[in-house]
């Protein structure tokens, strides 16, 4: 194609261009594929074996079953039973620990249903309601939070898969950039392309990669949990999944500016580590801080407002039934407004220095006109 022809193209047209060479690029790289197919199989495999573990290691289930209700587990492996009277005495093993649950009959059940209902004391028995034969009601005696082992295990998944996505499709917009200007390449797409075109394409391209592996990542996941029988923790980590692909959607527009506006100020690859290195710790911090502080919910408060780690710190909070069904909407609001303005400033950084070649271009002169 003609540079006349690309002078022609909209602002629109100019984005859509540059973000497709973006994706087509890296979809045709092999190391791309080969990448992603390794961490949709680890992601498979780590829910997979975690789950073979947990069932090898198990042992009996101790319930208390009144009157009838003990013939709903005849057969059934791994269950201890106790048969007691009354469901005032299964309830009284229950709360004081005797029991892991009770199978109590229900009067009057309805055709269809269950004629007996599972008691448990502050989370659901998975194991003994798949021992029976149709689901029954479960009812809780005390409401609990969040066992503290799942929950570092949620925190750090979410802090684990930003913190590899951001700093891969970050490394490769810096990279490109970096290589345009040292080929200087970038001249002759400067003639075709406004620059804020050329930035905008980066930033859409690559977060649509970013963002595409992040939700093969969760379909992934989400099956593994529905074929190893684990729906009870889908249906609780469904919602938080589901913000925290919002949430980096336009977590990651962020940090990609970031990415971009700090390589366009160097020339040369050896000198990029120098300029990436306050954005590493901005996309580090929220991961260290899951791993160190992941109980405290003061700091988890504060981290789902803070935009360079609230795309880890709500979702978290989301999973741990901290956040009030405001907050996410808040934050998210928050995010996008640090966004727009972090965008506006990594573009005229970008503007401005991606044709000064040679040395490091100072920040300073770099946001001046």
């Amino acid at each position: 194609m003609s540079t006349t022809s690309y002078a022609a193209l909209s602002t629109r047209q100019a984005v859509g261009l540059v973000a497709g060479r973006e994706i087509n690029s890296r979809v045709r790289s092999k190391s791309f594929l080969i990448s992603t197919a390794i961490l949709v199989i680890f992601v498979a495999a780590s829910i997979i074996i975690s789950n073979l573990l947990s069932s090898s290691g198990a042992t009996a289930t101790s319930v208390a079953s009144v009157g009838d209700a003990a013939s709903s587990l005849e057969g059934a492996p791994a269950i201890d039973l106790t048969t007691v009277d009354t469901v005032d005495e299964a309830e009284q093993l229950v709360l004081d620990g005797d029991v892991s649950a009770a199978v109590v009959p229900i009067d009057n059940a309805a055709p269809g249903t269950p004629a007996v209902e599972v008691i448990a004391l502050d989370e659901t028995p998975v194991a003994l309601v798949q021992a029976l034969s149709i689901a029954p009601e479960v009812r809780l005696l005390q409401e609990a939070p969040v066992d503290s082992g799942l929950a570092f295990l949620i925190s750090f998944a979410f802090g684990i898969v930003f913190f590899t996505a951001a700093i891969t499709f970050g490394s490769t917009i810096a990279q490109s950039v970096v290589e345009e200007k040292q080929t200087r390449i970038v001249e002759i797409l400067l003639t075709a392309v406004p620059a804020r075109a050329l930035l905008a394409g980066k930033v859409v391209g690559n977060s649509a990669l970013a963002l595409g592996q992040i939700v093969l990542i969760a379909v992934t996941a989400a099956l593994s949990l529905m074929l190893t029988g684990q729906d009870v923790l889908l249906s609780d980590l469904g919602p938080a999944a589901i913000w925290f692909v919002v949430f980096f959607a336009v977590g990651f527009v962020l940090l990609a500016a970031m990415f971009a506006a700090s390589a366009s100020l160097v020339s040369r690859m050896e000198d990029t580590g120098t300029v990436l290195q306050p954005v590493m710790w901005l996309v580090m911090l929220p991961y260290f801080l899951i791993i160190f502080f992941n109980d405290n919910e003061l700091i988890l408060t504060i981290m789902s407002y803070v935009p360079f780690s609230s795309p880890v710190g709500m979702p978290t909070r989301i999973f741990l039934e901290q956040a009030q069904w405001w907050e996410p909407l808040l934050s998210l609001v928050v995010l996008g407004a640090s966004a727009v303005l972090i965008v506006g400033i990594g573009a005229r950084i970008y503007e401005n220095s991606l044709l000064r070649m040679g040395g490091r271009v100072r920040l300073t002169e770099a946001l001046k006109s």
